[in-house]
Formats: structure tokens, sequence, C-alpha cells
């Protein structure tokens, strides 16, 4: 079991903490490894085994415990007697009936530190939120980004890493497709059971959807239009051009339950002149590109879209919040915010012309703030700059690290 240091380090300060922990994301993204890798830190620590509750709902063991009564009671007999602080891990909590109401309890009455993992979304912004409002954190965890893309490959980060770098788009972020040969035939097979099964039992079982096949043409039309600027209607428009009949209203559902379960994240946009939030002709980007390209088949002539999506999920993943920007016609990919420090950047696969060098440093040469520019690529330039707007390699982007002396100047420096 690797170690995902980047988790490690933002559950850390609220660990032995009166908070609940909750870690949601994709399945299969490493939750339960990682739920698994902190009760291995524990004890390494000399936590005893007995003060140290582990409970999968994954496992035929805890089929039992369907509802929020059976768990409450089971912890309340498992919890040793002595004086020692006790340790609440359940992984895929949302498979228990009622849980929150149950966790509520254990964390008034004080009896453990509380470790949650959840696949849905919507779990953890309803009925638990209102019942423990500013008592819990959530750590949302992502597929691997590239840097742990290498680690997983038993890779060393180094200037020459531009085949792994094709495996990594072609196959995504999830952990468990390590453990296999690399392979279209065996790691897309591999990836898509996990698709299918998100699907059918985070979305189809979950809201009793009985369109499955309206739902995966949705899915396909999102993954298949990633970095697009597209709305509801879009979609809707489209399927019935397909002779696939639908209203607005259940596109926009079908999307929604597609973001509950981590599929899919929607990025709105922002208009730059106006300085306001635009309601329509949002972004939507799949949670791994793996994912998509198993879904859809992974065809490189769509390698903008696909970098422009690598570029937003590492974003989210090191904690910017990501809209899209709009600068009167023009539009900038990402403007991604962190602690009131903004970054705006561009994506394109290659600066091979002067006219596409103008069209990607034209929308942020537009915008009048001193806040840090940058445009990202696959030519190898570091340091190159136009009009004070940044180039930066993509794979040195996703190799770098935010270094506390030049974050405030928001340039991202190679490792």
């Amino acid at each position: 079991m690797l170690e995902r240091k980047i988790y490690l380090e933002k559950i850390s300060p609220f660990m032995q903490k009166p908070l609940v922990k909750v870690i949601s994301g994709l399945r299969r993204s490493g939750k339960s490894t990682f739920m698994k890798i902190l009760i291995e830190n524990l004890k390494k620590k000399g936590v005893l085994q007995s003060n140290i509750i582990f409970i999968s709902m994954e496992l035929m063991e805890f089929e039992h415990l369907s509802d929020y009564k059976i768990l409450y009671n089971y912890v309340k007999k498992k919890i040793s007697r002595n004086k020692d602080i006790k340790y609440l891990f359940i992984d895929e909590v949302q498979e228990i009936s009622g849980w929150e109401k149950a966790v509520n309890s254990i964390f008034a009455e004080n009896l453990a530190d509380i470790y949650l993992t959840g696949s849905n979304s919507r779990l953890f912004s309803s009925e638990f939120a209102s019942l423990l409002t500013g008592r819990y954190i959530e750590i949302e965890m992502f597929p691997l980004g590239f840097a742990e893309f290498l680690q997983f490959r038993g890779k060393e980060i180094s200037d020459d890493c531009e085949k792994e770098f094709e495996f990594y788009l072609k196959y995504g972020g999830l952990p468990g497709i390590h453990y296999l040969q690399f392979e279209d035939e065996v790691v897309f097979q591999y990836i898509n059971s996990i698709f299918n099964t998100i699907l059918l039992k985070d979305i189809v079982s979950r809201f009793n959807i009985r369109e499955v096949f309206l739902l995966e043409k949705i899915t396909a039309y999102i993954f298949d239009n990633c970095g697009s600027i597209s709305s509801s209607k879009k979609i809707a428009d489209y399927l019935k051009s397909q002779h696939i009949k639908t209203g607005i209203e259940t596109v926009m559902n079908y999307i929604h339950y597609l973001q509950d379960a981590y599929l899919v994240y929607k990025s709105g946009r922002f208009d730059l002149k106006g300085k306001k939030h635009l309601e329509l002709y949002e972004k939507y980007y799949s949670s791994d590109i793996g994912i998509r390209h198993s879904v859809l088949g992974y065809k490189k002539n769509d390698i903008s879209g696909i970098l422009e999506n690598v570029v937003y999920l590492e974003l989210l993943r090191r904690g910017y919040t990501v809209c899209t920007g709009k600068c009167g016609t023009l539009e900038v990919d990402f403007i991604a915010e962190k602690n009131g420090k903004i970054i705006y950047i561009q994506v394109a696969y290659l600066l091979a012309s002067k006219e596409t060098e103008d069209r990607e440093f034209k929308p942020l040469e537009k915008i009048n703030d001193n806040y840090p520019k940058v445009v990202l690529s696959m030519d190898k330039l570091w340091g190159n700059n136009r009009n004070g707007i940044l180039r930066m390699s993509i794979i040195d982007f996703l190799l770098s690290q935010e270094c506390s002396s030049t974050f405030s100047a928001g340039i991202f420096q190679p490792d």
C-alpha cells in the first residue's frame, strides 16, 4: 500500500480532534486503502487493535449492519472500557440506512474518533451536514495525479517521462490498474467494470432510474464533449436529433446524479468584465480520463480536450476552486482560486504556430489585473514568457510543487 502523502497531509491536523473526518470521492479512487493506511499508522504509533473498530460495508461480515440502530448498538458493544482514545472507521458508510443518526450519536457521546468514506456527495450535504454543522471536515479523494501515477509505477520523476505520460493520458489514474498488465484490452475491461458498477449501484439503484439507456447516452455525450461549453438544453436537443426523446429537466437530473457519484464535475463560467457568475453554458469534465476512454474508446484526436481534463483535475486535487472565464468574446480555460489567490490558465496541445500562440495568449492579455497568468502546453518550455504570461510544459506543471517562497507569485516550480 503506497501512502498518498497529499491526503495524509490534509487529514493529519484533524486526527484526534473533535471532528468527524469524511473521505469522499469516486469509487475505487483509493479511499478504502487510504483508510487502511491510517489504521496501520495508528498501530505504528502504539494504538492497540482493541481500540480500533473497522467496518467495511463491502464485506459480507458487516452485511447485517443494515440500519443506524444496528450500527449504533454494534459500535457500543465493540468499544473497550479502557480510557484510551477509540477509533471508528466505516468504509462506504452510505450503504447503511440512516447512518448519519448513528454517527451523530456516537460523536455526541464522545465514544470514538470517527472516520468515514463515501461515494455519494449528496449524502454529505443533506441531513448529515445539518446534524453536524461545523463539526466535520470533508476531504475529497481523486484518482491519481501524474506524480502519484509515476510513484505507483515505481518510476522516478525525471525529465524523460513522456512515455509514462502517454500511459497516463490513456489509462487515467485509478489505482487498481497498477495491478494489471498495461494492455488496452485488460485495462479498459477493468475500468469499464468499475464504471458499470458506479452507474448501476450509485445511480440507477439509488435513484430508481428506469431509463438506463438514456443515462448511458447522456454520460457518453458529456464524456465526448469534455471541456466544451454545454447546457442541458443542448444535450436534450442532441438526443432528439438522434431520435431519443427526453426533456431538459430529465437531462439536468441525470447530470446531477452523475455529479453525486463523482463521475462528472461541472465547471461554471465567470464573466471577467461583468464580475459575475453566469448561470448557463457550463463545462463538464470526467473524474477520470481512463473511465472516459473505457466508454468512448481512446482517440488521440481528442488530445486537446484530454489535456484540459487532466489539468482541471490536477487543480481540484491541489485544492483550487475552478471555473471557466469569459472575457468579452474570448474564453479563459481556467480561473483557479485558493486562499484568496487567483491564477489564470490556458491549456493547449502545442503552440506550433504564431496563430495558435496568439489564440492562447490573447484572452490572458485582455485581463487587466496583476494575478499570475500561465499557458500550459506539451511544448518543452520553462520560464519563457510573453507580456508577463508564463509558458510552461504540462508535464512540468503536473510534477511541480507550489513552493511557499514563490506561491505568492502564483508560479509553480518544478521538483
